[in-house]
């Protein structure tokens, strides 16, 4: 398995082992643009790999702060509640850069950037960019691919 995302698209692809298209999704990259400095709110380009795969076994909709569900499970009044949260929710697919000095290591570093695949509201539009670098999707289509990637799942980010 392999996941190609393409920004200028606003996709993402997963490929089986011989390089077949499995599955296309729609994503939401950074508002931002793409980029690679801590603090620039971007979406980092590169080789990637899933360095951990967070919340399997968690109901759709759970809220996750710094990578630890909260008890929460979103809605529409908890949004009403907390109007500036960047919502995380249902799974996360943490990535890790491969490319040192591009996306790995010093302040490019992915990783400690925290840049995920995660799932976000129903209402969050894809196919724009919106995020504050990671990649959303929605919470269907992460569960799907959540169950097809293992960590180590290497994941191209090409502008």
């Amino acid at each position: 398995m392999n996941i190609n995302i393409h920004i200028a698209a606003q996709e993402l692809e997963l490929f089986d082992g011989q390089g077949r298209i499995l599955r296309r999704y729609r994503i939401s990259s950074a508002k931002n643009g793409t980029g690679q400095e801590n603090g620039s709110f971007c979406t980092p380009l590169g080789k990637h790999i899933i360095r951990a795969k967070i919340g399997a076994g968690q109901p759709t909709n759970t809220v996750f702060v710094r990578r630890r569900p909260t008890g929460e499970i979103y809605s529409p009044q908890l949004a009403k509640q907390f109007p500036k949260r960047d919502w995380i929710l249902t799974r996360i697919l943490w990535l890790s850069g491969c490319e040192p000095g591009f996306n790995r290591l010093g302040s490019v570093d992915t990783m400690r950037r925290y840049i995920y695949i995660h799932g976000t509201p129903d209402s969050v539009e894809m196919g724009t960019p919106g995020s504050i670098g990671c990649i959303r999707m929605r919470n269907s289509d992460l569960l799907e691919l959540f169950d097809f990637v293992d960590a180590g799942t290497p994941v191209d980010i090409i502008a």
